[in-house]
């Protein structure tokens, strides 16, 4: 499937909105850790991805509770600086989505890499089960640029064998009324579906 951004396209918001969850005593924790994308930038309270994978896992009578660690804004960079924070809670699966802003200020992919590669190695030496969202840019950054961007995350996946999601927009970007007038966010309508995906990309490592 190629991969592609809808124009106009603006660049992510740097402001901060994330939401997080107090974990629970008694149900292991999924942590979501990532961006704007993850936050939910621009969405209702209660309205991210995070929320709406917590009521999948609900319905379908998986016991685990989902903890929101995105900020707005963030880079791979900005990631590695929160691995002590996403750590708190002892998650047992994390969800790690992270590199639009990386891509949309034209930083080094090489950079890229190894903040992500350090992301998912200390998660794992931590015994965290990681997976892993992808997600592309814009066809004005140049096909080479988004060939080595897109190939980010299939490399990091191979190298540390977890499970990837190569676009977590798939299936959502097409759906009318799933994506905010900037182009880039999901709506609480896009948020549901992206849901769906994060949680077929999890469904293998679940136990009821």
């Amino acid at each position: 499937m190629k991969l592609f951004w809808p124009a106009p396209l603006l660049a992510l918001s740097l402001l901060c909105s994330p939401a997080f969850g107090a974990p629970s005593q008694s149900e292991p924790v999924i942590v979501c850790f990532g961006d704007s994308l993850t936050a939910g930038y621009g969405a209702e309270p209660g309205h991210a991805y995070p929320d709406y994978l917590q009521q999948l896992l609900d319905a379908r009578g998986y016991h685990y509770h989902v903890v929101n660690k995105g900020i707005s804004g963030d880079t791979t960079k900005d990631g590695v600086a929160r691995l002590k924070d996403v750590l708190a809670p002892h998650p047992a699966i994390a969800v790690v989505e992270f590199g639009g802003n990386d891509g949309l200020r034209g930083l080094p992919i090489t950079a890229t890499r190894a903040n992500l590669n350090q992301m998912i190695s200390t998660l794992r030496s931590a015994g965290v089960k990681v997976t892993l969202a992808g997600i592309t840019l814009p066809p004005d950054y140049g096909q080479d640029y988004i060939r080595d961007f897109n190939e980010t995350y299939s490399t990091a996946a191979r190298k540390y064998s977890v499970p990837l999601l190569p676009f977590l927009y798939i299936h959502v970007y097409n759906v009318p009324g799933t994506i905010q007038e900037d182009g880039i966010h999901a709506t609480a309508k896009g948020n549901q579906l992206v849901a769906e995906n994060i949680f077929g990309l999890l469904k293998p490592l679940l136990k009821k």
